[in-house]
């Protein structure tokens, strides 16, 4: 039996005198012929770099350029990529004050307690004014700390001190 090189691996292998008439004895396992007929080109995932295989077809029909191991992946980037006016359901952002912060990483943790308990925190909006969302202007603040910044001048003046030397 002559021996071969398989056309797509390079592997060496036996082949039979009337394979090679028909034709056939071109690839030393159904699996080398699987990949030898392919005609896409492997891809790193967007957000977690692992390499993966992406047929042709995937490759043109990407509306982003971006390319995803799986759906996890690609609904992780969605969620970072969509936010704020890229949003499809976005109206005006008066209430995305949350969100903010926990975009810009910003630890959960009362300012003047440092109460860690997330049931309890709320945002506080410095310069008292709703429509301001700029992370500048936005402190955790647990509700009993909101009500005294609101209510109390020491505890406003307090507040203030400490959100100046969080901010530098």
């Amino acid at each position: 039996m002559p021996i071969i090189k398989c056309k797509q691996c390079f592997k060496s292998f036996y082949a039979k005198p009337s394979w090679l008439q028909k034709g056939m004895g071109k690839y030393c396992s159904a699996q080398s012929h699987h990949f030898s007929m392919r005609n896409g080109e492997w891809v790193h995932c967007f957000t977690c770099t692992k390499k993966i295989y992406k047929p042709l077809k995937a490759l043109t029909h990407s509306k982003s350029g971006h390319y995803f191991c799986g759906k996890s992946c690609q609904t992780t980037w969605r969620n970072k990529e969509f936010v704020g006016r890229k949003h499809a359901n976005w109206i005006h952002g008066r209430a995305s004050y949350k969100s903010v912060l926990s975009r810009h990483n910003i630890v959960k943790m009362c300012t003047l307690c440092k109460s860690v308990d997330i049931r309890v925190l709320a945002v506080h909006h410095v310069d008292q004014n709703r429509m301001n969302n700029a992370l500048s202007n936005l402190a955790w603040l647990c509700h009993n700390c909101h009500h005294l910044v609101h209510y109390d001048k020491v505890e406003k003046r307090n507040f203030n001190l400490e959100f100046k030397k969080l901010r530098l």
